[in-house]
């Protein structure tokens, strides 16, 4: 577990961010921010008045990294570069996640290191994280203004010939009573664009390679902008499962046998292939994983049960 509960005693009064300031040679945002999060505790309860004055016993809880031994595959003075697992989050959810892509970020650049844009836990592939702060409000705001290109691979189910294009508008849910999905398409929703290419079909399994280059950067968008296609992404738990498949999936109790059926694959089949950005250079980056080799993970077309 990599969130720590580290004791200290504190003899004269003193305001609480200044303690953590002292403490951990935090800067004051740093400081106000740990507070925020209910990481300073008395007697056993978050402590939350950041100009609060503490004296005694007080706990702290530090996020001390625990690596898996997952190496960057790229790395510069400024920010590295991870292949992220499928199935692994990118920042724990809360103190009880037993790991997450930070441990590793952490664990090889320090603590002020940092990823710099998210990844659903279901997707693998490239992940940017920054080594120090100044690069990581630059590599942020460039995800935020558009000058990180991103291209994915997915695995789909059925036949695509031509490349097409998608430009549903895509609206958070705020409503989860009939139906899961975390977005959907909806006039009043956010304007979205995802531009696709097929790249090999295997006639077998009746499944498309797909190349996805999303040219905004609403949640889920590939995904739903496949489902609405009528292709979905194979091992999608969400987009393309009915109602009590991705419900027992949300709630941790969807077999592996039955996800393998119901979506169609063993894990969501979509990957972060490519990422093209400037720093000081202009780089073109590729993911090391050979994702064509994922349809050994595709169920076959006779046991596939899609709601689409």
């Amino acid at each position: 577990m990599p969130f720590v509960k580290r004791s200290f005693w504190i003899e004269k009064p003193v305001k609480a961010f200044v303690f953590i300031i002292r403490q951990f040679n935090y800067s004051q945002a740093e400081a106000q921010r740990l507070i925020s999060k209910g990481r300073l505790l008395i007697n056993d309860q978050s402590f939350f008045e950041k100009g609060g004055m503490i004296q005694g016993a007080v706990e702290v809880v530090l996020f001390e990294p625990q690596s898996r031994e997952i190496k960057p595959i790229f790395t510069t003075k400024d920010f590295v570069l991870y292949d992220k697992p499928s199935g692994v989050l990118v920042h724990p959810n809360t103190m009880a996640t037993e790991y997450s892509m930070l441990d590793e970020i952490r664990t090889h650049s320090g603590d002020q290191a940092n990823a710099t844009h998210r990844i659903d836990m279901e997707t693998s592939g490239l992940l940017l994280a920054s080594r120090h702060k100044k690069s990581e409000q630059y590599l942020k705001s460039s995800f935020e203004m558009k000058r990180i290109q991103k291209e994915y691979l997915a695995w789909v189910d059925g036949k695509i010939d031509f490349p097409f294009c998608v430009t549903e508008s895509i609206k958070v849910r705020d409503n989860y009573d009939d139906s899961k999905h975390k977005v959907e398409i909806h006039k009043q929703g956010k304007s979205s664009k995802t531009e696709f290419t097929p790249l090999l079909y295997d006639e077998k399994l009746d499944v498309t390679l797909l190349q996805c280059k999303p040219l905004t950067g609403r949640t889920h968008q590939i995904r739903i902008h496949l489902f609405h296609v009528k292709h979905p992404i194979l091992g999608d738990p969400l987009y393309g499962t009915d109602f009590a498949t991705a419900s027992a999936y949300l709630e941790g109790t969807l077999r592996d046998e039955e996800r393998y059926i119901q979506t169609g694959a063993t894990r969501l089949l979509l990957h972060a292939h490519r990422l093209q950005f400037p720093y000081r250079c202009r780089y073109d980056l590729f993911s090391k994983v050979d994702f064509v080799k994922m349809k050994s993970e595709i169920c076959a077309k006779e046991l596939r049960r899609f709601n689409v």
